[in-house]
């Protein structure tokens, strides 16, 4: 979903900058490394730890953190989320963003002041992303009567810009709570009065159905899946990549965290310190992976982008069949 894919760690860090570090000092440790995000958690920085931030991380403290994170046990959590909602990772994903992770997530994609500074950045970051899909889409031409497929679009962020450049969406979600609002909010954003399906600029309402990426079918020019493939492990991912291809024509448009040393560090630190707040999974994707699953099925990145903000990381890739030019 476009919605649904933010790491948390509620111990603050903010990464080091390399001209600070010169080879004489890096015994000296890390310094502030900022928590990782692409649009399960991440308002659960402001949780357990309220803020506290951790500044130096140095020798032996580098060797007892390494010792108690290879204690940690995500893997439990996971398990007992599963049990408690009677299902797998789609149900995990389901129960939260129709419940805890609907307000949450409303508010942050939305222009309601009522957002702590992480919300914040995470809104200014996922804006960009939204953004810089909509250069890639118009760069080419205009979007009157073209059809895209946005499978995973939450609040209806991807949806509505796309319909108001004249595209005919049809927009999904596994989360009933997060179609209902996307309605909501494309009627007030594009419907003229006294019109059901019209603006007055002669604009399609999306079309909106609650549906998983599995259930998505048809054929569309553009396939826009933002901020989706974190709830999937690589195994999944390979497979729903395949299935968005072939549902696309001429462009695949992904979202994802990208999986590098980094990252995973931070993943694995936000797993040891989970705070109060109950997040989705969260799975990293490396960049050679998704490129991988897309060259299985024909396809290939023509242009990526990588869109960062201090609380939200996502990796933008554009795909096109690998026989065009």
């Amino acid at each position: 979903m476009a919605h649904a894919s933010s790491l948390f760690l509620p111990v603050n860090f903010n990464p080091i900058s390399r001209t600070k570090l010169g080879r004489r000092h890096h015994r000296t440790g890390i310094s502030a490394i900022p928590p990782l995000s692409t649009a399960a958690d991440v308002t659960a920085v402001a949780g357990a730890f309220d803020g506290t931030t951790v500044a130096f991380i140095g020798g032996g403290s580098v060797a007892a953190l390494a010792a108690a994170l290879s204690l940690a046990n995500p893997e439990r959590r996971r398990r007992m989320q599963r049990e408690e909602v009677g299902g797998g990772d789609k149900e995990v994903v389901k129960e939260y963003f129709n419940k805890d992770g609907f307000q949450r997530w409303k508010r942050i994609y939305g222009v309601s002041e009522d957002v702590n500074r992480v919300q914040l950045d995470i809104r200014l970051g996922h804006s960009r992303t939204v953004e810089n899909v909509m250069k890639i889409l118009t760069d080419e031409g205009s979007l009157k009567g073209v059809t895209v497929c946005d499978a995973g679009c939450g609040t209806g962020c991807m949806s509505i810009p796309l319909a108001k450049e004249g595209a005919i969406v049809s927009a999904s979600d596994i989360s009933a709570a997060m179609v209902s609002e996307a309605q909501k909010k494309a009627k007030e954003e594009l419907l003229k009065a006294g019109r059901e399906d019209e603006h007055p600029t002669g604009v399609t309402l999306p079309k909106f159905a609650v549906k998983d990426l599995e259930s998505l079918e048809g054929k569309y020019d553009t396939v826009v899946c933002l901020d989706v493939l974190i709830h999937y492990p690589q195994s999944k991912a390979d497979a729903m990549i395949a299935h968005l291809a072939s549902l696309a024509e001429n462009r695949l448009i992904l979202s994802f965290a990208p999986k590098t040393f980094y990252y995973v560090l931070l993943k694995r630190v936000g797993e040891f310190f989970p705070g109060p707040s109950k997040a989705t999974r969260a799975y990293l994707h490396a960049e050679a992976d998704v490129e991988r699953a897309l060259a299985k099925v024909g396809w290939k990145i023509r242009t990526r982008d990588l869109i960062t903000t201090q609380f939200y990381f996502a990796k933008l890739v554009e795909a096109v069949p690998a026989s065009q030019s």
